[in-house]
């Protein structure tokens, strides 16, 4: 199992930017790919990226549309620590963000990951 934590949330205004921490440990060979989610209030809990995480990967990364050219989702291995960077953020963005892990790509794009961070709160205001 692959313990998270996800630190960087706050209140930003408009336009603003806020960079996400998730730090792993425990079994951090395990995960193939990570991910960062978000649950805005009364709403389900949307993908918002995913990065392969294996130190030997690529790095391939992917976005849910409604991120894309606005955040970008990066690792440092040695760190063990997975990032969001968030520009241009707007008031829909404003959500509980979590990060995940999981055996596979595919798991974490369907949310479908096996850990999960205690989430941070990201609200921006107009």
């Amino acid at each position: 199992q692959v313990q998270l934590v996800e630190s960087g949330g706050g209140l930003v205004q408009a336009g603003g930017s806020l960079r996400l921490s998730c730090a792993a440990s425990g079994r951090t060979l395990s995960p193939y790919a990570m991910g960062w989610f978000r649950q805005a209030p009364g709403k389900e809990r949307e993908f918002v990226a995913v990065i392969s995480w294996s130190s030997w990967s690529d790095g391939s990364t992917d976005y849910a549309d409604s991120v894309k050219g606005r955040f970008t989702i990066s690792r440092d291995n040695a760190k063990n620590t997975m990032y969001l960077q968030m520009n241009s953020l707007k008031p829909e963005d404003t959500a509980t963000y979590y990060c995940a892990a999981a055996g596979s790509w595919g798991l974490i794009v369907r949310g479908r990951a096996t850990s999960w961070g205690q989430g941070t709160q990201v609200t921006v205001s107009s």
